[in-house]
């Protein structure tokens, strides 16, 4: 795909970038470019172990907690080098939803303010109005909005993930990144994350690794599509499914393999 033509505000921006385990022994990702467009839903697709989390990871300096792992080559973040970005500043800019629901074993309203109150944020009305705006913006406020103070680990597992979404939008992100977020739901949770992907993309960039080809036509604006390590076409989704320019994305989108 050629990015130069795109009018789409760029908000990370990945150029040549390889990640290293092992000390070097096992390379994850190999000479990676492309560019991560504002207020978009943009699908990581491929087999597992494909380097799609491991990308996702990038984006918010999580790998350089992995021990014996290194990455060169540059990624920006609103123009500027992530490497430059304090790491926990970043993480407050760039939130990040995981496979399984981890809420916190603490009520419901604790969990949300878990991450104010560890900025400093103290002023009661101040939690409150982020508490409100953060189970809203997550579809979860009318089903929880009479048992706030009961633990959020006696929420259904759909529940228990949109209230790490809410936990997430309480730190006020620029980006959130979702690493299968719908792998452990059923069929009807899952349909509600969609549907709200689809209406956080209005205020939030979105990037969401997933197994599922038919989510990522459904619900991003971009595909990028991996294969051991490599980024093997990036394009608008509607092109990517209808057009694939590569042999490879033309066989894992059929079921050839995968």
């Amino acid at each position: 795909m050629n990015n130069e033509n795109n009018k789409d505000e760029v908000v990370f921006d990945v150029k040549n970038v390889n990640l290293f385990y092992d000390n070097g022994a096992k390379q994850a990702l190999k000479d990676i470019n492309m560019k991560i467009y504002k207020n978009k839903v943009t699908a990581f697709i491929g087999p597992s172990g494909c380097g799609k989390s491991t990308l996702l990871r990038c984006f918010d300096r999580m790998n350089e907690l992995v021990d014996n792992s290194y990455r060169d080559g540059i990624i920006t973040y609103n123009g500027e080098d992530i490497k430059d970005i304090n790491s926990i500043y970043l993480r407050t800019r760039v939130g990040m939803v995981f496979q399984q629901p981890n809420p916190f074993p603490m009520s419901i309203k604790d969990n949300i303010f878990y991450g104010p109150r560890c900025q400093g944020v103290k002023d009661k009305k101040i939690l409150n109005e982020i508490l409100d705006e953060s189970l809203k913006g997550a579809a979860l406020y009318d089903e929880v909005k009479d048992i706030l103070n009961k633990s959020a680990l006696g929420l259904s597992g759909g529940q228990q993930q949109r209230l790490c979404i809410a936990r997430t939008l309480a730190m006020s992100p620029d980006v959130i990144l979702m690493d299968e977020p719908t792998s452990a739901l059923d069929p009807i949770a899952t349909l509600k994350i969609e549907e709200l992907i689809n209406e956080l993309k209005k205020k939030y960039t979105i990037i969401i690794v997933t197994h599922n080809m038919q989510q990522a036509a459904r619900i991003s604006d971009y595909t990028a599509f991996f294969m051991l390590g490599e980024l093997v076409e990036f394009n608008k989704t509607e092109e990517f499914f209808s057009h694939p320019q590569d042999k490879r994305s033309e066989d894992y989108i059929t079921g050839r393999f995968g």
